[in-house]
């Protein structure tokens, strides 16, 4: 039974190493909905343009995405692809685990503080 794992696991692997260029980015601390503003600017363009865009733009989740496609671009760079000729086929921006505070509030009560985080996903494909 192990062996027909084992055979999955190659056919897995072989299948990736193939496939598009891919790479992630987990548990962000900013909410999903703010992160998705700027990655929907740089989706389906080329990663030359999503640099020069990231870099212009003043959110706080331009560091991170920039940093995410730097990581892309080395992945494809492994692979011997011309970087250069890369796009951004598919950038997924969901939502990742809420971490739930209490604040201390006037008379005794107490206010919910939900901090929220997301999972970003980038595939790069040739033109």
């Amino acid at each position: 039974m192990a062996s027909s794992e084992k055979k999955k696991a190659i056919e897995r692997k072989a299948k990736r190493a193939n496939g598009p260029v891919r790479a992630s980015l987990r548990n962000l601390g900013m909410s999903a909905r703010k992160v998705r503003v700027i990655a929907d600017g740089i989706r389906n363009r080329s990663l030359s343009y999503a640099f020069a865009f990231l870099s212009t733009q003043k959110k706080a989740c331009c560091a991170p995405l920039k940093k995410l496609l730097e990581s892309a671009a080395a992945n494809a760079d492994l692979r011997k692809l011309d970087i250069d000729e890369l796009n951004i086929s598919e950038l997924h921006v969901d939502k990742g685990p809420i971490r739930k505070k209490f604040m201390p509030r006037a008379q005794g009560r107490a206010t919910k503080i939900r901090k929220q985080s997301s999972h970003i996903e980038v595939v790069l494909s040739s033109k």
